[in-house]
């Protein structure tokens, strides 16, 4: 039987529940899902990610009267990822419902990748009813305390008149500081009930929020543009924050002002497109060691940057962040500012404008001309490798292609190990926003819902995932999803059949004889896969083909309106620079 027939044999009563069901709430009573999304639509919130159940369906009635998408996918993970790359690309709130016991497990890493890439998601969970607590109702866990650890704020609604008014409290948690993931547990007696509309707690849209842009100590600012104004090799990197807070303009104005190189990593890649002056990638490593002054912006003192470590050692040291807890952290400083990266900026800037130090200005720019020679002598030792005509196909070689092939509305993706660290050795997004990856958690399977989410974002812009044979396999079903909700995308994937960033380190401290245990994959020619649904697939194992069949695949989904698969089979033998040294552990 088909759907459509379940549906042409539903009771006919139901009809007028349905109507008597409305009607009543005309007479101004409310249920708790529908002031769920209520509160939802106050927040700007206009889609959710989510996988039904019992527990949460009046939520979905509620969003349904409130205009809200309701997107559903085939695995909690994938809405918890959807709504995390969604929060990403739009800059509001992300929204992900889960089912209780494991809808809400099944969104764990999802929560958790929010959490280490500080992206403003809110998760709402089902829970059995109050009347049957400590009874052993069905799927019934300890949800807010397994929630505590891995979000900003994690709490239970206890009664149906302040669903709305925890929906504000979990949300001003997300954007308090540096953004972050909050969890709110709805039972289901709680969300079912109905009671007086005057009743309930609702904050009023617009009258409960304060504005986070704060600008940072006045007169920290104003030593920081002494020392700018003064210096002469400074170098500046960009973190995932300038981009969250959208203070990327503001970041751009203050290095072309000042002229000062810039480096970027996370979400921050694209403020600056590949041919900029001020733009460079490939001497972070020389501009740490020999600048006299580095400024960190929205990015902590973790594994990717070496702890602090890896700053050079007679640099002054500046750090701003939006959160506290994170300045100085693992690393003295000389200078520390909290507040959000794109006031911090435009006040700096606005504090150097009439203090230019023409001298100092003169040995700024001959320090970009001297990492620009630097920076044309490290893309001269890789071409070999982009180019490389190997088959199996060098990794290189695709990092190489997907950047010939992105246009200035593609949406950039990586998920993987070696597969995002390697692309970021070529892979130049164009424009603000453009690049997405795991953040600093390393989620694999973060790809699919990062591609539904910027696809419903944008629906003008062409997205592109590159996953890893691995990560392809965790989530690929959504794919379905994202067809079916009208994002189709590009997925490529660089196929070794292995776990391959894990697997050297396994060769390395136990040889050949069991270094491959735990590691390797089948050969699975995932180019078919977007047959079953549709769309078009194509394995590619020579080098030259890589780019004639990425083009077919860009046709194809402009003309089918389904994803394509492009599965490309990549040397096992090689990898990333940082897995050989293995400085993720160190």
């Amino acid at each position: 039987m088909s759907v459509a027939d379940l549906v042409s044999k539903r009771p006919e009563s139901s009809t007028a529940d349905d109507t008597l069901k409305r009607k009543t709430r005309d007479a101004g009573v409310i249920s708790g899902g529908h002031l769920v999304a209520k509160a939802l639509k106050s927040e700007g919130v206009d889609t959710i990610f989510t996988l039904c159940g019992g527990h949460i369906i009046d939520i979905y009635d509620g969003c349904l009267d409130e205009g809200i998408r309701i997107v559903d996918v085939r695995h909690e993970q994938v809405a918890a990822h959807a709504a995390d790359g969604y929060a990403r690309q739009t800059g509001k709130l992300g929204v992900v419902v889960t089912t209780a016991g494991p809808g809400c497990t099944n969104a764990v890493t999802g929560i958790a990748t929010a959490l280490r890439s500080e992206s403003p998601v809110l998760h709402i969970g089902g829970q059995g009813a109050l009347t049957q607590h400590m009874m052993g109702s069905l799927q019934d866990l300890p949800h807010v305390d397994l929630m505590r650890p891995i979000t900003k704020f994690s709490e239970s609604v206890r009664s149906t008149e302040r669903v709305a008014d925890m929906i504000s409290m979990a949300a001003r948690a997300c954007f308090a500081g540096a953004p972050g993931p909050a969890y709110l547990e709805i039972p289901r007696d709680v969300l079912d009930r109905e009671i007086e509309l005057s009743r309930a707690v609702i904050p009023q849209a617009g009258h409960y929020r304060a504005s986070v842009r704060s600008a940072g100590d006045e007169r920290d600012v104003q030593r920081l543009a002494q020392i700018l104004v003064k210096s002469e090799r400074p170098v500046i990197l960009y973190g995932s924050q300038v981009w969250t807070g959208r203070g990327h303009e503001a970041a751009i104005e203050l290095v072309r002002a000042l002229d000062i190189p810039a480096y970027f990593n996370g979400a921050a890649r694209g403020l600056l497109g590949p041919g900029d002056g001020h733009h460079f990638d490939r001497t972070r490593r020389e501009g740490f060691d020999k600048a006299d002054v580095i400024v960190i912006v929205g990015t902590p003192f973790d594994f990717r940057m070496g702890y602090g470590k890896r700053l050079g050692l007679n640099a002054q040291v500046i750090q701003i962040d939006m959160d506290y807890r994170t300045v100085g952290k693992n690393r003295d400083i000389a200078l520390g500012l909290v507040g959000d990266p794109g006031s911090v900026l435009s006040a700096v800037r606005a504090a150097a404008s009439g203090q230019l130090d023409q001298g100092a200005q003169q040995k700024r720019r001959a320090w970009m001309q001297q990492l620009r020679a630097l920076e044309d002598v490290a893309t001269a030792k890789l071409m070999p490798l982009f180019k490389s005509n190997n088959q199996p196909i060098h990794p290189y070689r695709v990092a190489w292609e997907l950047n010939e092939f992105l246009n200035d509305d593609t949406v950039y993706i990586g998920d993987g190990g070696d597969v995002v660290t390697i692309s970021a050795q070529a892979v130049r997004p164009r424009r603000p926003g453009q690049w997405m990856d795991p953040g600093a958690l390393g989620s694999l399977g973060v790809g699919t819902g990062f591609a539904i989410a910027a696809g419903l974002a944008h629906p003008d812009k062409e997205i592109l995932c590159y996953y890893g044979d691995g990560a392809f396999s965790m989530t690929a079903f959504d794919m379905e999803t994202a067809n079916r909700f009208g994002a189709p995308y590009i997925a490529v994937v660089g196929n070794n059949s292995a776990m391959n960033q894990i697997r050297y380190g396994q060769l390395a401290k136990y040889g050949e004889e069991r270094g491959n245990v735990g590691n390797l994959l089948g050969d699975v020619p995932f180019g078919m896969f977007a047959h079953m649904l549709g769309g078009y697939g194509e394995e590619v194992r020579d080098p030259a083909q890589i780019g004639p069949a990425l083009q077919r695949a860009r046709e194809s989904v402009r003309t089918t309106r389904k994803s394509a698969v492009i599965n490309i089979w990549v040397d096992p033998r090689e990898y990333a620079p940082g897995t050989k040294s293995q400085t993720m552990y160190k």
